[in-house]
């Protein structure tokens, strides 16, 4: 064993000795108490309508990746969303105020989706039939997706003017197809109501105050067809772009307990044509831009509906389906990885990553089915990061981003570590800020020049006892292969994560670490750090 830690010491510091220079940071963690809470499905990813002929920037980059076409018999498929075990769902977008479902009485024909130049974001409105809507069913009982199903919001109403959307919503669609999935049986874990209708609209918009009133109808709706069901689907709304004065009208108007879920989508990096789009991924004061975002959905919901939680439900970083060898790479982790362990922080208790599969920010490759770095990225999350969020302090600069969970199915804590810096390496102290306060001895950062010095400092941390538990801790570094930022290749501590000669999801390793070695962060890296032995009592 003691060999085994000598050697990955090695490993791991190598790259110290070539950075331009060596800070020491400390990074304080109370686990006192947690500070919030997020799902035990936090990590979901969403499964969209567009169809092939969706392009942008002289790129077509949906293949057959629609909630339409998808290869469900794919086995890639099956096997990247069995990892997680039970992975969310959900299903939606752009397009789903135009998708009218093939059941019951129908005042229109159901046609697929088709390229039409007056139409809603350039296409007719489209068709779920009920064949397809049993195999997506059956798909999900198989491979145990938690589903959330996004409703046509502007069935019945009619175009007031440019963008704008008026009158009652006409539920007799969606109660058919209601009426359907129960009757056979199918688990819907939620119903969202409207795609980016909010506020001023993504291409179009309905009025706070009327999607309100359509929201009681719709409870009413899911209460009645639901009465004799042993568990009854909750309500989400409105799946936008965040307004504070839409969105507290809506809760006003919708009034207690009628909203479970309040949704709200992120595209902080712009548009996917962006050249800019890597540097805005590696600059913290960008990254953290967000966090207002954060904080008002979190403050509107505390005053105006204490009942509800929140949810991002859709965010691929980049819009127009995000953006070509930036979105499918390694730097993308950078921004992602990072989006959740702050909206953990503010509450949001579910993440949905758009998408599982389509356009450049899809986790699994369109065509191949393979999974792309930030798959990995989630998947380490989803089995690492606990629900309860703790509090972090640091001295470090803002280039080094930390987050704090109590550990997933064990005791202690897991560290969650982005090393934003191309020319720093930071060797990290952690703390335990039940014993001691962060800031007694200041905010101040050491540089040193000497990599033989910088070997005496060792991971500061209280646990419960030396012989109580593990004396090592856990360590996953996420690094691209070659040093590239734009590989599409993820390394785990220096292994490539690529599939197996099985073509199974690969096995990822921890390297263990004794607690007394030096815990260090390579320039442009990213790493899950568990320490099953910090004392946490809000992890007990």
């Amino acid at each position: 064993m003691a060999s085994y830690f000598a050697s990955f010491l090695i490993l791991v510091s190598l790259p110290a000795i070539f950075a331009q220079e060596i800070i020491h940071a400390k990074i304080g963690v109370n686990g006192t108490t947690s500070v919030a809470e997020i799902d035990d499905y936090f990590i979901c990813a969403t499964l969209d309508w567009w169809p092939q002929t969706k392009c942008n920037y002289n790129q077509c980059p949906w293949g057959n990746a629609s909630v339409i076409n998808l290869d469900l018999s794919h086995p890639l498929l099956a096997k990247a969303i069995q990892a997680f075990k039970h992975l969310r769902i959900r299903i939606g977008g752009s397009l789903q105020d135009r998708v009218v479902y093939n059941v019951g009485n129908l005042k229109s024909p159901c046609h697929p989706f088709r390229k039409m130049k007056d139409g809603l974001f350039g296409f007719s409105k489209g068709c779920l039939y009920m064949r397809r809507w049993d195999e997506l069913n059956h798909f999900f009982s198989k491979t145990g997706a938690i589903v959330t199903f996004g409703l046509n919001a502007l069935y019945g109403r009619h175009l007031i003017k440019r963008g704008v959307w008026g009158g009652d919503w006409d539920s007799s669609n969606t109660e058919d197809l209601m009426k359907y999935t129960i009757s056979k049986g199918y688990q819907i874990d939620s119903w969202e109501f409207g795609n980016e209708l909010s506020g001023s609209g993504i291409g179009a918009s309905v009025g706070a105050e009327q999607y309100g009133k359509d929201l009681i109808k719709l409870k009413e709706t899911v209460n009645e067809l639901y009465k004799k069901s042993a568990s009854k689907p909750s309500l989400i709304a409105p799946g936008g772009f965040f307004d504070q004065e839409w969105y507290t009208k809506l809760l006003q108007v919708s009034g207690p307990r009628v909203v479970n879920v309040v949704t709200h989508h992120i595209y902080n990096l712009g548009a996917g044509v962006d050249p800019s789009l890597v540097s805005k991924i590696l600059d913290p004061s960008h990254l953290s831009k967000i966090s207002d975002t954060f904080s008002n959905v979190r403050h509107i919901i505390q005053k105006h509906g204490p009942w509800a939680s929140a949810w991002v439900g859709e965010s691929g970083g980049a819009y127009n389906s995000g953006g070509h060898h930036v979105s499918d790479t390694f730097v993308n982790s950078f921004w992602y990885l990072d989006q959740l362990g702050m909206a953990s922080k503010y509450n949001t208790t579910v993440y949905c990553r758009q998408s599982l599969i389509g356009g450049n920010y899809g986790l699994l490759n369109t065509t191949t089915f393979v999974p792309r770095p930030d798959y990995f990225s989630a998947l380490l999350w989803h089995r690492l990061m606990g629900k309860r969020v703790l509090a972090v302090d640091t001295d470090a600069s803002p280039y080094l981003r930390s987050y704090a969970h109590c550990s997933k199915g064990r005791p202690g804590i897991t560290l969650l570590l982005i090393n934003l810096s191309n020319q720093t390496d930071f060797i990290i102290s952690v703390e335990n800020l039940m014993n001691m306060n962060l800031h007694a001895n200041g905010r101040k950062t050491q540089r040193e020049n000497s990599f033989v010095h910088s070997l005496k400092k060792t991971v500061s941390w209280v646990g419960r006892k030396a012989s109580d538990g593990p004396s090592y801790r856990e360590e996953y570094h996420l690094t691209p292969k070659d040093g590239y930022l734009r590989s599409g290749i993820a390394v785990l501590n220096g292994i490539p994560l690529k599939l197996t000669d099985e073509e199974e999801i690969p096995t990822m390793h921890p390297v263990f670490n004794d607690l007394n070695s030096p815990l260090t962060i390579s320039p442009l890296s990213i790493a899950f750090v568990v320490l099953p032995n910090f004392d946490a009592p809000a992890c007990v």
